[in-house]
């Protein structure tokens, strides 16, 4: 028997065992035939007349069965032909019907569930196989009516999810009125429908948030938890922020970004900081985040200055105004909790922290920018600040504007953190700051004692720096003189010692001063004699009574040659200025 004739004889076994009801045999048969076409089986899924009737073939074996019909009509004529049987058996009379079904009569639900599934399982086997896009388009838009039959809506969704042929005017009815409105939406962004996509799932994020429905499966429950509810938004802006994150349909991505942000702020920002072929208009985006949603609008504006180096400076401005304003509300959250007796942990702002987009503290991600950030306006900042008790940040701004003092009044005695206002008096890079340092230790004016510990430590760390007798001068009569008796003995031992190495580094660079002038004097009032046979190294003529030059390398020259070469340069082309010569004579011998 031929291989041709083999996929006949099992395509024709498999149609006569369909219509006998054994239709996991009748599948298993199809699957055994290569010349069998899916299409085949398509009216018996969906009546004549269809998208795909013409593209049913008619094969010779056709006429050793019945024509093809629904799966309802096959399985009603099969119970009927049981009926008929045991009828028949009663009066004695022999029948060609199966003795399982005689004996033990199946229900017609358990029938068309049976052949439902055994035509899905073919269908399936079908997509791996090389077919025209018109029969692929009708395996798998039938395989979705079969999957919708038996309610399978895991199969539902994963089918309309992934790459398919599935004809989407033929389900859109069928998957709306049926309720399986997120297989709708998965379809619809599977086939590039993004709108129709984004509005069913706007929808459900409604739907689950007022309790219409429970879960992602989409039926109707009025019992429902409370995480099923957040798991069905969430999910919801989820899948819709998938959608807007590959798009760059501006208007449909701010017409969207709402209510995914109340959803989840995360997603959010996900849409508007993903890679674009053409990207969103900041200006446009910045006008349509809601106000409400600090978080939101700081992140944005962090992608924009961060990842994509923009260098506006109202960006930058409002980018730091809105990190200010939400770490002055910060603060005042903190203080109101620690005035009423109540921790962190039981107030809502933890929450807020614990949800928070931002991995790091508010203050910490302010004062990173305001270090960093060259482009903003720090007198709008500061005026927003100026009332609060943000004085690290004050401090930083201070320092940008170039206000010496206010920076070291505000770290020496506000955070009365010495280290920082001493490593800032080095950055100045004077002694006067050193000094000014140390007559705010000594005075902090205001009422505020003086501050001994932190102006002995100056002393200790940068005496060396300061006068001596201005630092006499300073001291309070109230410093107990053991706290800085060391450091003062110290500090006019170093000044003389520095005044003892100045004069001897003085005496030394004297000497040679005089040294190098005197080898100089040496040089040019030595003897140079010449007679008739002396020529220019040059141009080689006479010298005679002729005017000459002769350089360090004691070459000599005419003067003419001296003029066309230079003072620098001799005939040996070395250059004195790049390549200075020395003499042993000139160096320094004492």
């Amino acid at each position: 028997m031929t291989k041709e004739m083999l996929s006949f004889v099992h395509a024709q076994v498999g149609f006569l065992l369909l219509f006998d009801l054994h239709f996991e045999k009748a599948v298993n048969h199809f699957l055994l035939s290569e010349t069998m076409q899916p299409s085949e089986l398509f009216p018996f899924i969906m009546r004549d007349p269809n998208r795909w009737s013409l593209l049913v073939p008619r094969n010779r074996y056709w006429g050793l069965h019945p024509p093809p019909a629904p799966l309802e009509n096959v399985v009603d004529d099969g119970l009927m032909a049981i009926q008929r049987a045991i009828f028949l058996r009663k009066a004695g009379v022999e029948t060609a019907v199966d003795d399982v079904f005689l004996h033990n009569p199946p229900s017609r639900a358990e029938l068309l569930e049976s052949a439902i599934k055994n035509i899905i399982r073919y269908l399936q086997a079908s997509r791996q196989k090389h077919l025209t896009t018109a029969v692929k388009e009708g395996v798998d838009t039938l395989l979705m009516y079969l999957y919708r039959a038996l309610n399978r809506v895991e199969d539902m969704e994963k089918l309309a999810s992934s790459e398919n042929s599935c004809i989407v005017e033929e389900l859109e009815t069928l998957l709306n009125d049926s309720g399986h409105l997120r297989t709708l939406a998965f379809l619809y962004a599977s086939k590039g429908m993004s709108s129709k996509a984004l509005a069913i799932w706007r929808i459900l994020a409604r739907s689950y948030s007022s309790g219409h429905l429970n879960g992602p499966t989409g039926e109707a429950n009025l019992e429902h938890s409370s995480s099923n509810v957040i798991s069905g938004k969430e999910i919801a802006a989820l899948e819709a922020s998938k959608i807007l994150e590959k798009s760059s349909d501006q208007d449909l991505v701010l017409q969207h970004l709402g209510w995914i942000a109340d959803v989840d702020q995360m997603l959010a920002v996900r849409v508007l900081t993903s890679e674009r072929t053409d990207q969103l208009s900041p200006d446009n985006v910045i006008a349509a985040i809601d106000p409400k949603k600090v978080e939101i609008l700081q992140r944005y504006l962090q992608w924009l200055i961060e990842d994509q180096d923009s260098e506006d400076t109202q960006f930058h401005t409002t980018y730091a105004l809105l990190l200010a304003k939400s770490a002055i509300e910060s603060l005042e959250t903190d203080v109101t909790s620690e005035n009423f007796g109540v921790t962190l942990e039981e107030t809502n702002m933890s929450e807020l922290v614990q949800n928070s987009i931002f991995q790091s503290s508010i203050r910490e991600r302010l004062q990173i920018f305001l270090q960093t950030s060259e482009l903003y306006d720090p007198e709008e900042v500061l005026d927003l600040i100026e009332g609060s008790e943000l004085w690290l940040e004050k401090a930083i701004l201070y320092k940008k504007l170039g206000q010496e003092t206010l920076v070291l009044q505000i770290l020496a005695l506000k955070l009365e953190d010495s280290e920082a206002a001493e490593q800032y008096c080095a950055e100045i890079g004077q002694p006067y700051a050193y000094m000014q340092l140390l007559e705010m230790y000594l005075d902090p004016k205001d009422g505020k004692e003086p501050m001994f510990k932190a102006a002995v430590r100056l002393l200790h760390n940068h005496g060396e720096s300061l006068d001596p007798l201005q630092v006499l001068e300073r001291l309070s009569p109230d410093m107990p003189l053991q706290l800085a008796s060391d450091t003062i003995l110290r500090m006019l031992r170093a000044r003389l010692h520095h005044h003892r190495q100045g004069q001897i580094v003085h005496s030394l660079s004297r000497a040679v001063d005089i040294d190098a002038s005197l080898g100089r004097l040496e040089e040019r009032s030595r003897h140079v004699q010449i007679n008739d046979e002396s020529v220019c190294d040059s141009c080689r003529a006479r010298l005679g009574t002729k005017l000459f030059a002769m350089y360090p390398d004691d070459t000599i020259v005419c003067y003419k040659c001296f003029r066309r070469l230079g003072e620098s340069k001799s005939i040996t082309g070395r250059d004195f200025k790049q390549d200075p010569m020395f003499k042993a004579g000139w160096l320094v011998n004492r």
